[in-house]
């Protein structure tokens, strides 16, 4: 593993009971300390377990294959009680919607000091104090812990989410969709808010989205995730620029765009493939305007483009087919 990533993510493969095909079949992914790195594709695709197994948080008998690293220590092979300072300290989520996060017969205040003061040890009094903080660098006020979930806005409820993922001094964050429920504005305070807490806390940020406009601009990679797998990955500048994988030039292509002249979106034709379906060669090919027999009998690997091994893509005709790309 390089010192310098907060997570390094190395051949994950993840199995649930009574499926045809693993949910994630060999994800490679890393973030470094102050980067964000989002993780796109359509719903099914496997971004939330993937974040999810950070923490080790699977469903009842799932199966794990490869290492999970957080701050050089494998997530997947952690006792109990060192999954637990884990979760207290060291990596944290900002879930998707807060509301079903948070007790609402609870304080405001008992939710944020709770994982501290039960899984890192701290009094009541220092937890109250680091809590007053949080919520100072979310842009809240201390009034807010003596409220109840009920008497807040859905922004407000997030920003109470990211506050108590930053409890623990957290190295690592993992955001799942979490403008998903929010209007247009409060959607971008979060984004806005999430780019600064990375930056004055150092914490990596792993960004779970399926909103290409935000990935572009939170970003400092992008992973592009089908069917368990990662199709393409690279700076996020470069990859929606110059796409080299048919998925991410449709999933680009199916971008609303406020100065498009179309009067309908480009879809993208057929679904994904459902866990009771096998899968042989390339998981995309069955969508893909430019598959081949080759598509359909060999599974691609990731090569790097043109030399480039920052960006790189799993596609066997990655070279020899040309995107039409509306670019968000």
């Amino acid at each position: 593993m390089d010192p310098l990533n907060t997570l390094d993510i190395q051949n994950l493969r993840l199995r649930l009971p009574n499926t045809a095909r693993p949910v994630l079949a060999g994800i490679n992914l890393t973030i470094r300390a102050r980067e964000t790195v989002a993780l796109v594709g359509e719903s099914g695709s496997g971004k939330t377990l993937t974040a999810r197994s950070v923490l080790r948080l699977l469903p009842p008998g799932a199966e794990t294959e490869g290492t999970v690293r957080v701050n050089g220590e494998d997530v997947l092979a952690m006792a109990p009680d060192q999954l637990r300072r884990l979760r207290a300290g060291t990596a944290a989520m900002i879930f998707q919607d807060p509301r079903a996060a948070i007790n609402p017969l609870r304080r405001v205040g008992d939710f944020l000091t709770e994982g501290v003061r039960l899984g890192g040890g701290i009094r009541a009094a220092e937890a109250t104090a680091r809590a007053e903080r949080m919520l100072t660098a979310v842009g809240l006020t201390s009034a807010a812990l003596r409220q109840y979930p009920g008497e807040l806005s859905g922004g407000m409820l997030q920003r109470v989410m990211i506050a108590a993922a930053l409890m623990g001094d957290p190295k690592l964050l993992l955001a799942d969709e979490p403008t998903t429920a929010l209007d247009v504005t409060t959607q971008a305070e979060v984004v806005a808010l999430l780019g600064d807490v990375r930056d004055r806390f150092g914490t990596g940020l792993l960004f779970v989205t399926h909103d290409l406009g935000l990935a572009a601009a939170i970003s400092d990679r992008v992973y592009v995730m089908y069917a368990g797998l990662i199709a393409e990955t690279g700076p996020a500048d470069e990859l929606f620029a110059h796409p080299r994988h048919p998925y991410t030039a449709a999933l680009l292509n199916s971008t609303p765009r406020l100065d498009s002249t179309n009067k309908r979106l480009a879809a993208i034709d057929g679904q994904p493939p459902g866990l009771q379906v096998q899968l042989s060669g390339c998981p995309f090919a069955a969508r893909c305007l430019y598959a081949t027999d080759l598509c359909t009998e060999q599974t691609p690997t990731q090569l790097p483009v043109a030399n480039n091994t920052k960006h790189l893509v799993a596609c066997h005709h990655t070279d020899k087919w040309e995107s039409k790309v509306v670019h968000v």
